[in-house]
């Protein structure tokens, strides 16, 4: 008598946030309706940034403080697949991994969230001194570019802990900037006050608002199974952008904005590189008719090499400086 197979375990890992878990439950349930068979597990692990709530982001060395220890159990055969944001993935993967899928991006924009009791409903509406809270460099230095008579300071944990610390009664911020797709995708889209893009002087990091999922390389029983969840025009403008950050020779927390747009088959990619107190700024946009991964990525560096021989890379070089 035949014996009776075991379905197949796919573990999905993830960061230890709630906004992670909320990603990676969204992931298992299109599995399990568009690549049944298999047994998806989702397992939480905690990663560097997580443990440390202290620190700033500009102060770890280590460029891949959201993904180390996840692709350590994914090389250790732990972990079949990793769920990204795919701001926080490093430019450069190891050897053996690689993102098998770029998913449906969400509203990539940075929104301002304003303390609950406030009357205030724009960034640009705020008071001289007003306390800005964010943890990331780039929001940072494109709020001393834009709005210099605010103050920007360090914000840590996860969604709802930020936002309990805007609304304490004693607390010193007045407002919140955050991704609108972390915010939608745990049911906190009502907390929105302003969307930010290029015309506030806010531009987002390359890679936000869409989920990246890293396999193994040469896993190809895995990549079929998540080819149901790859969306190409999101791909294409996601590896533009990334290109060009890998081209500038940024990390996630490096402060380089990025706007894409589609004009047809057209992709418009609007980028910025500025200096941590906003005094200097490379600003440039490109647009090229793109089609595949390879013409994503070239128009991801031509647009990076242009920017750093307006001197871009010098503005990065002085921030490593710095950190050095």
């Amino acid at each position: 008598m035949a014996s009776i197979q075991e379905p197949k375990i796919v573990n999905i890992g993830t960061r230890r946030s709630q906004l992670a878990i909320a990603q990676v439950d969204m992931i298992v349930k299109h599995l399990e309706t568009h690549a049944p068979g298999p047994s998806y597990k989702s397992q939480v692990v905690s990663t560097m940034a997580d443990e440390n709530q202290v620190k700033s982001f500009q102060e770890f060395n280590a460029k891949s403080i959201w993904t180390e220890e996840l692709e350590k159990l994914l090389m250790e055969k732990k972990l079949d697949v990793i769920v990204h944001c795919l701001k926080d993935v490093p430019t450069v993967l190891p050897d053996s991994c690689t993102l098998g899928v770029i998913c449906e991006r969400e509203d990539p924009r940075d929104v301002m969230v304003i303390k609950q009791d406030s009357t205030y409903k724009t960034l640009q509406s705020l008071p001289s001194g007003s306390i800005v809270g964010t943890s990331s460099v780039r929001r940072k230095a494109q709020i001393m570019r834009h709005y210099p008579h605010l103050i920007c300071e360090d914000v840590r944990g996860n969604l709802n802990t930020r936002l309990r610390k805007l609304d304490a009664e004693d607390s010193p911020y007045a407002c919140l900037i955050l991704a609108a797709a972390g915010l939608k995708r745990i049911d906190l889209g009502y907390r929105i006050t302003q969307y930010l893009g290029p015309e506030d002087g806010m531009l987002y990091a390359p890679g936000q608002g869409a989920l990246a999922l890293e396999v193994r390389e040469g896993d190809e029983q895995t990549m079929a199974l998540l080819s149901s969840l790859s969306h190409q025009t999101t791909t294409l403008a996601c590896l533009a952008e990334k290109s060009l950050l890998r081209t500038l020779e940024g990390g996630c927390s490096a402060p380089v904005g990025v706007h894409t747009d589609w004009e047809g088959d057209v992709l418009v990619l609007h980028s910025t590189v500025t200096s941590l107190d906003g005094k200097q700024m490379v600003e440039m946009n490109m647009k090229r008719v793109v089609k595949t991964i390879a013409e994503a990525e070239a128009l991801g560096k031509e647009l990076a090499d242009n920017m750093i021989a307006q001197g871009a890379n010098t503005i990065l070089e002085e921030i490593r400086a710095g950190l050095r």
